[in-house]
């Protein structure tokens, strides 16, 4: 592969700064997944899925629950899953994902985070076409070969693994997500310090100093938007 998956750091520093943030959007995640078939997370695989990266980021029991109860009342709430891309600064390129329930704001909101941070937007398909959809599972205490040797046995096809910040990368298609994990758990590995669907880059760029600290302050201001669940990028952080 030859391509860090460039969340890693970030994702936790994001953790420790703003955990009432994305525990709410865990929550809202949650919610739309259950409504979308039954709230149960072994006859719902996109459920499964979002149970899954939430445990990574230890959101709460009680905001789960909460999000599954609702799920399972009357709420007649109606949220769309949208994409938007664009441009960032030298060039860079995003991607990104949000559940609302008011389009229009959406759009408004999405678009001044770029104007008013030295990006702009693009069309749909001028930046996803970039990227490759990815699951990604991250192993603790375990090395490249006893994953491979777990991994082969139970016949899951993988695209790479990697050695990253004392971790264990697997990276695969988005359809073997849950192939991995059941392999992984059936060798005794319950715990996994990344469960994640992500958009990766398929070549990752490093902007100059000044570029790089534009590029971070519009990553924020779009992370921060209510509406914005993920945040994908081609840009290898410092």
């Amino acid at each position: 592969m030859g391509r860090k998956w460039n969340n890693i750091k970030e994702r936790k520093a994001s953790k420790d700064a703003n955990t009432s943030r994305i525990y709410g959007k865990f929550g809202l995640e949650i919610y739309v997944a259950a409504r979308k078939g039954e709230p149960d997370p072994e006859a719902n695989r996109a459920l499964k899925v979002v149970l899954e990266r939430a445990k990574t980021y230890n959101v709460p029991r009680a905001i789960i629950d909460r999000a599954l109860d609702k799920a399972k009342g009357s709420s007649d709430e109606i949220y769309e899953e949208l994409r938007y891309e664009g441009f960032g600064p030298n060039g860079s390129m995003i991607i990104v994902d949000t559940l609302t329930n008011n389009v229009n704001r959406t759009a408004a909101t999405v678009r001044s985070a770029f104007n008013k941070n030295g990006g702009n937007m693009g069309v749909n398909g001028s930046v996803a076409y970039m990227f490759d959809a990815s699951a990604v599972i991250g192993v603790e205490g375990k090395s490249i070969d006893e994953v491979m040797e777990i991994l082969l046995e139970a016949d899951v096809d993988v695209r790479d693994l990697v050695e990253e910040e004392e971790l264990v990368m697997v990276y695969s298609e988005p359809d073997q997500f849950h192939n991995v994990q059941e392999a992984l758990r059936k060798s005794g590995i319950n715990e996994f310090a990344v469960a994640e669907l992500s958009m990766l880059a398929q070549n990752n760029v490093t902007l100059p100093e000044d570029g790089q600290a534009q590029f971070e302050k519009l990553i924020d201001a779009l992370e921060e938007l209510e509406d914005v669940q993920q945040v994908y990028h081609n840009v290898e952080l410092e």
